[in-house]
């Protein structure tokens, strides 16, 4: 830590929100006038600026190259200078094109993923108040130092962390480092012995957080990555980000294919030169059988599906940052959410009044003045109510919060959000607080103190002096005498009987109860406003009511969650705020029984007592975690997918960060979020709706599906193509397909129908699935089936195909050459045209294609369409057909060749005939 050694130590002995702030300041050898100017001049040169350390930056150039490390890319790198070398340029060139595609495509996402922990240095305080030599100086916040006096007023962002000196009606909003819903009280005052969770270090502030109301001045004990921001940046940046399942399946897949191509190639080579072959057409046809087995469609393919799959989830305002996540939203087991700002608004509400021994229920979400006040589930209207009047008048009054609208049409709050709270409850009453302000100027106040647990403003209205009091109702109920009462009639105060002030304090422990911030409001008359207004003033009180608040769940958020059950996806909720706020507003979602006790909701400290192993027995059964740090999170994270789950994290807050990127799917806010959230997640949800997250899921498990199709459609004809060439080889056949014609087969044949197969329409039941496991591949029974059942077909089919042709005519035509080609041509064409009629087969691997419908998907006819037409030119175009080694064909031999590529058509409806009967048996059976 950048501070003298002697703090060091006492840091390590005792955190100094234990010590008194006079030890604090003899630790950094300062006092309450600050460092004098050559002082603070030594430390910045001695511990460096108050700056975050910048992220180890990665040379474009390294990720670049480091795209080559894929075995399938080095395979196609090998088999494009082997094509130089034997003069085969064009093919070549193709093969080159397709290497360059790939690379940029990875080389895109990883420099993208790379700039995720520089977000925290646009966090920094740009400016800082200090002491030096007792006199205030603006400095920039990276020359803030150890021992500075930091200098704090409202609206100001903290610099660097500090341990107060002077805390005058002191908060500070924390949300962003603690999940803290409401701004947090300070004073001066030593805390208990350690550990005490950072949102409870009332005598701490911490960088990057903000002042919202009164003054302050602290030491400063940390800064740069000491700092609790810094923290964060260092576990941001030792998080290990792994593959997604997706990732890892296609990894799989092109690793054995590749073995198999380079397998395969390898022992014919051998086989044959052994046999007499000359070796460098043995190396031709190794070259071919490597461009068959490797499917060059696959990346661009998955990536072209899941690209328009992150289309598909924009449009419902999910933003998708790194496209592999798009599959994984679908697998998703559990998600675990922030509170404040995602499950809530992070914005205070009043949701209840008690008024003369009346609850009222006031509806409306955030700082939106839009509502109303209902009186057992009936709407009154507030003008008609003159305790609901005044109490409004009051709350506005006694009041520094401004409620503004921005360009876009949004609410905010310039102060604290309690009191901001209480301008949006007037507004819903019909007030305004510019009229209140131009008819009721203030004169005086009392401010906030956390002592007295009150505020009093005076004010000169046009029937005389008016004192506004509001604070904690213990503060304000004593200093009572009357209370305001009446109701569709002028009001009237009669006096504040013992009964009515134990009703009064019931009421406030029930709201208390509900997690409810509990305010009282008040009113004295005066004849005149007072010079030098003190306590006194604060007697003699007419009760108003009491006023119940806390940051609302959103009101999408419950049928989300409720979704995210029926889909089997667990749902816990990870806050830095209070546990009885945290199990409220759970209950009221629906992530906690009404009836359940609050053994629901584990805390931070219990997460700190607890080890790995009884953490991991209590998991399942803990729905809510409150007062949690960030390293709890992270914890929390690695714990639930090291029992197998495939976690996706969303939040809002700095201290979100690591736990996003370590978890399999990270989800930022796009409106609340800050910009390190957003640049360390995989997806952001534009609107900050959580039901956009259940939106995703959707996509997610549509994409998967659509994934599997275009994978049983290209790996089918891949491995047809892997043995008819093994099989023709074997034989003692020349090579049935030139390597040219299997790249256009491999490309744009499997290419367009593929992406076309990416949005194939989604089922009906896909959310009525639990996800699927995480260990559950690609390759089902019925996936496999089909797949040997096509590949037998094509095989047994294109075999003798090109016998037939390549004897028959070289018997006729008595030209070897000519007659390889029109063989060669024979083929080419049946495969693609067998492999288009795959195409609409694939579209599932257990219902008929006329149960699921020929004509569903209109891309995939699109795609037909091109891919037949385009084959047509290649073959019939002279031009064309010399450079890809086929001659024109006469309709006879299309027909033909149309009619064995439809005969496979029956072949796989049996195939899945079968499948269905074997699903029913095993059914039945168990």
């Amino acid at each position: 830590m950048p501070v003298p050694d002697e703090a060091q130590t006492a840091a390590a002995e005792r955190p100094y929100y234990t010590l008194p702030s006079e030890q604090v300041l003899s630790i950094f050898d300062t006092g309450p006038a600050g460092l004098s100017a050559v002082e603070a001049r030594e430390r910045l040169d001695k511990y460096g600026p108050n700056e975050l350390t910048p992220p180890k930056k990665i040379s474009p150039w390294v990720i670049f190259f480091r795209q080559f490390q894929n075995l399938l890319i080095l395979i196609l790198i090998a088999a494009t200078g082997i094509s130089f070398f034997l003069g085969e340029h064009l093919d070549a060139y193709v093969i080159l094109v397709i290497i360059l595609a790939c690379t940029i495509l990875g080389f895109v996402q990883e420099y993208r993923a790379e700039q995720a922990a520089a977000a925290l240095q646009k966090l920094a305080a740009p400016e800082a108040t200090v002491l030096r030599e007792g006199l205030e100086q603006i400095i920039p916040a990276r020359e803030v130092v150890p021992g500075d006096v930091l200098v704090l007023h409202t609206g100001d962002k903290v610099a660097a962390d500090g341990r107060l000196l002077e805390a005058i009606n002191l908060k500070n909003d924390e949300s962003l480092l603690t999940g803290e819903s409401t701004s947090v009280s300070k004073a001066t005052d030593p805390l208990p012995q350690p550990p005490v969770p950072v949102a409870d270090q009332k005598n701490m502030v911490f960088g990057g957080t903000v002042v919202t109301y009164g003054r302050g001045r602290a030491v400063v004990t940390a800064t740069a990555m000491d700092t609790e921001f810094g923290g964060i940046a260092r576990m941001l940046g030792e998080v290990v980000q792994e593959k997604t399942p997706l990732e890892a399946r296609m990894a799989s897949i092109g690793l054995v294919l590749s073995i198999l191509c380079l397998s395969v190639s390898a022992g014919a080579i051998v086989f044959g030169v052994i046999r007499g072959h000359n070796w460098l057409q043995m190396l031709i046809w190794g070259i071919s059988l490597a461009v068959a087995a490797v499917p060059e469609a696959l990346p661009a393919v998955v990536t072209g599906a899941l690209a328009i799959g992150t289309t598909r989830m924009a449009r419902r305002k999910a933003i998708v940052k790194r496209l592999p996540a798009v599959e994984t939203m679908g697998c998703t087991t559990v998600i675990c959410t922030d509170k404040t700002g995602t499950l809530t608004k992070n914005e205070m509400t009043v949701r209840r009044l008690f008024l003369d021994n009346r609850e009222l229920a006031v509806s409306g979400l955030g700082y939106e003045p839009e509502g109303g006040f209902f009186i057992e589930g009936s709407e009154i209207a507030p003008g008609d109510d003159p305790v609901l009047q005044e109490a409004s008048r009051i709350a506005m009054l006694c009041n520094d919060a401004v409620l503004t609208e921005t360009v876009e049409g949004a609410w905010t709050i310039q102060g604290d959000p309690t009191e901001g709270a209480l301008v949006v409850l007037g507004r819903k009453a019909g007030l305004h607080e510019a009229v209140l302000a131009r008819d009721y100027p203030r004169g005086a106040e009392i401010p906030f103190d956390s002592e007295r647990k009150r505020m009093t403003t005076f004010h000169q209205g046009p029937d005389g002096i008016l004192a506004c009091v509001k604070g904690a109702p213990e503060s304000l109920l004593v200093r009572c005498t009357r209370m305001l009462s009446g109701f569709g009639e002028r009001p009237c105060e009669k006096p504040l009987s013992e009964g009515n002030r134990q009703v009064i304090m019931e009421e406030a422990a029930h709201m208390a109860g509900e997690a409810l911030r509990v305010l009282g409001l008040a009113y004295r008359r005066l004849e005149s406003i007072p010079g030098s207004p003190s306590e006194e003033m604060e007697t003699d009180l007419v009760w108003l009511g009491l006023v119940g608040m806390m940051d609302p769940p959103r009101s999408e958020a419950k049928e989300a969650v409720s979704k995210c059950h029926q889909a089997g996806i667990r749902v816990i909720m990870v806050t830095g705020d209070h546990p009885d706020t945290a199990l409220a507003i759970a209950r009221e979602l629906g992530l906690v029984p009404p009836g359940q006790a609050k053994a629901a909701v584990l805390t931070g400290a219990d997460l700190s007592r607890l080890s790995d192993e009884e953490l991991s027995m209590v998991l399942p059964q803990a729905p809510v975690f409150a007062r949690v740090a960030p390293e709890h999170k992270l914890r929390l994270v690695n714990l639930l997918k090291g029992q197998g789950e495939i976690v996706a994290m969303t939040g809002d807050g700095v201290n979100d960060a690591p736990a996003l990127k370590r978890a399999d799917i990270g989800v930022a806010m796009g409106i609340t979020g800050t910009e390190v959230t957003k640049e360390t997640a995989d997806m952001i949800l534009a609107d900050d709706n959580f039901a956009t997250l259940v939106a995703a899921v959707e996509e997610g498990r549509a994409i998967f599906d659509n994934i599997k199709k275009y994978l049983i459609f290209l790996l089918s004809a891949n491995l047809a193509e892997i043995t008819v060439l093994t099989g023709t080889f074997f034989l003692g056949m020349p090579l049935p397909l030139v390597a040219l014609q299997i790249l256009w087969v491999n490309l744009t044949t499997d290419g367009l129908p593929a992406l076309a197969l990416g949005v194939d329409p989604k089922a009906p039941d896909i959310m009525a699935r639990p996800p699927r496991p995480p260990e559950e591949g690609v390759f089902t029974r019925s996936v496999i089936a089909l797949m040997v059942v096509i590949t037998a077909y094509l095989t047994v089919g294109l075999i003798p195909l090109f016998h037939h042709y390549y004897h028959g005519y070289l018997a006729v035509m008595g030209d070897p050459e000519l007659s390889l080609t029109r063989a060669q041509t024979m083929v080419f064409v049946t495969l693609v045209l067998a492999e288009l009629v795959i195409a609409f087969n694939c579209r599932s691997e257990y219902h008929s294609l006329f149960t699921v419908g020929v004509l569903a998907n209109r891309f995939l006819l699109l795609a037909t369409l091109i891919s037949l037409g385009m084959v047509v030119v290649v073959v019939q175009w002279p031009p064309l057909a010399r450079l890809f080694h086929a001659v024109p064909l006469g309709w006879k031999e299309w027909l033909f060749a149309a009619f064995l590529a439809f005969l496979l058509l029956p072949v796989v409806e049996v195939t899945k005939w079968l499948i269905r009967q074997g699903a029913r048996r095993m059914a039945v059976g168990s």
